[in-house]
Formats: C-alpha cells, sequence, structure tokens
C-alpha cells in the first residue's frame, strides 16, 4: 500500500512540526507528504521562529515536498488537487490532512486504511476529532456530536434518514482511494468551503460508500469568536447554494438546532449554564451567516467581500461565472 499525503499551509506554528512528527510515526507509512504553502515569506518566518533554517527542516522532514504558492491563488478545492498532482503515479491512497490536526497516536494511518481492504466501494474514510486541552465546553460537546464513539459506514441509501449529515466527511483528516478520487474528477474547484462534502456527496450518488473511521483519532479544535463563525458559516452556506447538485432540498439548520440541544443539556449537566448565553450569541451569529451565504447573490460584491473569510476566492470565482461578476444591485 502506497499512501501519501496533502496538507494545505497558511500561517502555520508548532503544530504543524507535531503533524509531522506524528506521521513520521505511523505504523502505516506515508511515504510522502506534499505541503503546499500559501505565500513563502509566511513560511520562512515560521522556520525562523521554530530556530530552523529550510535545509534543517528538509532534513528533519526528508519525506515532504514543499511547494509555494501566492495567496491570490489558494483555494480549497484547487490547492489540494495541486498537492494530490503532485503524488506519484503509483500513489494508492491519499491522506489529506490541515496544518492544525495531530494525530493522536501512530495508529492513525493503518486505521484509516484498513477498511478499504474489505470494501471495494469504499472511496474514502475519515477521521475522529478529539478535543485537545484548553477546549472549552461547547467545543468538546461539537466534537462529541460530530464524531460518536461508534464507526459507520454511509452510502445514499442513508439519506433519507440521515439527510445532510449522509455527506459529512472532514478533510481536518481523511483518506481517499486515488483511483476514485481521480475518477470522479478530483475536488470541485474554485471552492470557497466545503471541498469535502461535495465530494462525498458526488461519491455517494455515483454508488460509492463513506467511512466514518471512530479508531482513527486527531487532536483538533478551535476557539472561533462570535464573528469567525459568522464569517465561516457565510462561507459554508455559498457553497450550498454553489452545489445545488449536492445540497438541493438540504439544509444545515435542522442539524444545527440539534447541535444547540446537545450543548445545553451538556451544561446543564456540568452545571455550567452561565456560559450559555455566549455559546447562543455565537450560535445566532453562525445562523446570520450561514442565511446569508445561502443567499448571496442577492449581496452586493463589497457586501460578500466584507462577509466572507476568504475575500481571495471571489475573485477566482467571478473570473470563472461572469455573470455574477456585477454591482448593479
Amino acid at each position: 500500500m502506497h499512501m501519501e499525503a496533502v496538507i494545505p499551509v497558511y500561517r502555520p506554528d508548532e503544530k504543524l512540526l507535531r503533524l509531522l512528527e506524528g506521521l513520521q510515526a505511523q505504523e502505516q507509512p506515508v511515504e510522502k507528504i506534499h505541503l503546499v504553502n500559501t505565500e513563502k515569506a509566511l513560511f520562512d518566518d515560521f522556520l525562523a521562529k521554530q530556530g530552523l533554517t529550510e535545509e534543517a527542516f528538509r532534513s528533519r522532514f526528508p519525506q515532504v515536498d514543499l511547494v509555494h504558492i501566492e495567496k491570490a491563488a489558494f483555494d480549497h478545492g484547487g490547492t489540494r488537487n495541486l498537492g494530490a498532482g503532485r503524488a506519484s503515479r503509483d500513489c494508492d491512497f491519499l491522506l489529506f490532512m490541515t496544518q492544525d490536526a495531530v494525530p493522536a497516536d501512530g495508529k492513525l494511518t493503518r486505521e484509516l486504511a484498513e477498511p478499504f481492504a474489505g470494501d471495494p466501494s469504499l472511496a474514502a474514510c475519515y477521521a475522529r476529532q478529539l478535543a485537545g486541552e484548553g477546549a472549552d465546553c461547547a467545543e468538546r460537546i461539537s466534537r462529541v456530536f460530530n464524531y460518536p464513539e461508534e464507526s459507520r459506514t454511509k452510502s445514499q441509501a442513508d439519506f433519507a434518514k440521515l439527510g445532510i449529515k449522509t455527506y459529512f466527511c472532514s478533510n481536518v483528516c481523511a483518506l481517499y482511494r486515488a483511483d476514485i478520487f481521480h475518477s470522479l474528477g478530483t475536488f470541485p474547484a474554485p471552492m470557497i468551503f466545503n471541498e469535502d462534502m461535495v465530494f462525498a456527496g458526488r461519491a455517494l450518488q455515483a454508488g460509492y460508500r463513506i467511512r466514518y473511521c471512530a479508531g482513527a483519532r486527531v487532536i483538533h479544535f478551535h476557539h472561533y469568536g462570535a464573528w469567525q463563525q459568522y464569517h465561516r458559516n457565510f462561507d459554508l452556506g455559498v457553497s450550498q447554494a454553489q452545489h445545488p447538485e449536492i445540497f438541493a432540498g438540504t439544509g444545515s439548520e435542522g442539524e444545527g438546532m440539534r447541535y444547540v440541544k446537545a450543548v445545553l443539556a451538556a451544561m446543564k449537566r456540568e452545571k455550567s449554564l452561565g456560559k450559555a448565553p455566549g455559546f447562543l450569541l455565537t450560535c445566532a451569529f453562525r445562523l446570520w451567516g450561514y442565511r446569508r451565504g445561502k443567499q448571496y447573490r442577492k449581496l452586493s460584491r463589497k457586501q460578500i467581500l466584507r462577509a466572507t473569510s476568504n475575500r481571495g476566492f471571489w475573485a477566482i470565482w467571478w473570473q470563472a461565472h461572469p455573470e455574477e461578476n456585477t454591482d448593479s444591485r
């Protein structure tokens, strides 16, 4: 089995070093790690802060293939496709990760790879995300809500029961069968966000399956404020509006309400309801951003650029879709 990893990088910190060290220590080897870094100067700053020269970095991580791109060229789908295109021809599996996801142990890649051996219909397997030390109550419950202890394989037949959750897959850490990945056209590009769910939806609609592997674990969490959540969820709404072939007739609001109820119930159990007002405020911003993103075509370019967390995407999108590049509204 030949496995290679693709990791987009932007303003990295010491977590990237821990991630690379974790991949080096895997029981199932990762033959090559393709880092697609946005802005070389920022990566040079990172190396300097870590007390490393580029030569020392490459010596410490010899399996790393480092390529730099300009910020204007970054795209959630296209940048990952660039990394995948650098993989060798004999690559069987592509491991996509984000720079802040740290393997919990040396079994991560083996746990992700094992289900493929007995199921040729599997297109991808994604890992369980755990909240690490310092995560707040909402973040801890979010990880349990989206990444439970039980593994599950999903097919298009589950859509009637699971709805949009059927297509859930996370490139924070996910392993893809390379031949299926390429045969389905790789990730959509340009893509503002959510490239993993769009690919998963296409795969399931084509008759393949997606598996959640609870035994494959990474440490990954964030401390997003209300405005950060607004911007992220605006982009989420945009991604769904731009891909009706996947999301038409579905929505994230029902799943979001389930999440809110789960967090409030956990806060009550933990006797931390004093944190509920701040949590509910953040949820309100998330919902506001999501609904606005779904309706982005009714907004002016100025309003869109204020709402998004990925301003660079829009130059690429409007160039590819000139019919939307208007400020006459």
